[in-house]
């Protein structure tokens, strides 16, 4: 459906009203600050946090079966030792006596080099473990902070979400009765200034929120609602206080209705 032609003082209230719905709109998000991107941050730590855990814990059972396969290894070396030292009794020649006390001290190397590292491997056990258990606070810790977080957002939001919904679709209406090149111009005007504030109100002889005076020819031509003027300084739409009073007056009421 095309857009109705407004004329200038139309085009005037619907930007000054879409003004009032977004500036209601800012402020809603405003009380929730940064806490949605604090709990967004806190889901990545806890998720993070848990898959460390996850790794940490697999790694401690590797290491358990590295041993095991270690112990059961000496005990091979064990019974080869027992097999050449029965072997020596019963050698016919000193070369067969010799090469049989090679393999046996070659299986007590072994033996020493398991053991070596099974105290290794034990060590990076009770070093994990402390590490699984410093972990664990600080995942107990996180995942406290986030449900705690979590419960602060979800009470603003069930406040707020109803309200802002409804804005949120006014705000869309309003949008769909102003022209795109005046709509485009707004938005722009919207995210260049810190407060958002696109259209402002005469506030005793200069533009809400600025201290540039503007001149009172000028401040006639506002008056009078035949053109869209800027204000030089901050390029903001301006509208006269008696314009703005009215439709704050009907925005109040509107706003009511929530």
């Amino acid at each position: 459906m095309a857009t109705k032609e407004l004329n200038v003082e139309e085009k005037l209230r619907a930007l000054y009203d879409l003004q009032l719905i977004d500036s209601r709109i800012d402020e809603i998000r405003n009380v929730r600050g940064e806490l949605p991107l604090e709990v967004e941050d806190l889901e990545d730590e806890v998720a993070g946090l848990s898959t460390r855990l996850e790794k940490l814990k697999t790694d401690l059972d590797s290491i358990e079966d590295q041993i095991k396969v270690k112990k059961s290894s000496i005990e091979e070396h064990k019974e080869a030792i027992k097999k050449y030292t029965a072997q020596q009794k019963e050698v016919r020649n000193n070369r067969e006596f010799n090469s049989l006390t090679k393999e046996v001290e070659f299986q007590e190397l072994e033996i020493q080099l398991a053991e070596k590292h099974i105290r290794e491997m034990k060590a990076s056990i009770e070093h994990k473990k402390e590490v699984i258990s410093q972990s664990k606070e600080k995942l107990e810790a996180k995942s406290s902070h986030l449900k705690h977080k979590k419960s602060e957002l979800d009470a603003i939001m069930s406040e707020t979400e109803k309200e802002e919904k409804f804005l949120t679709e006014k705000s869309e209406e309003y949008q769909a009765q102003i022209e795109e090149r005046l709509l485009n111009a707004y938005k722009r005007i919207r995210t260049s200034v810190r407060n958002g504030l696109a259209v402002v109100s005469i506030e005793r002889g200069a533009s809400a929120g600025s201290f540039f005076t503007i001149p009172p020819q000028t401040q006639m031509e506002i008056a009078s609602r035949k053109k869209i003027i800027t204000d030089e300084h901050s390029g903001r739409i301006l509208v006269d206080t008696a314009l703005a009073e009215e439709e704050k007056e009907k925005m109040e009421q509107l706003f009511a209705k929530i």
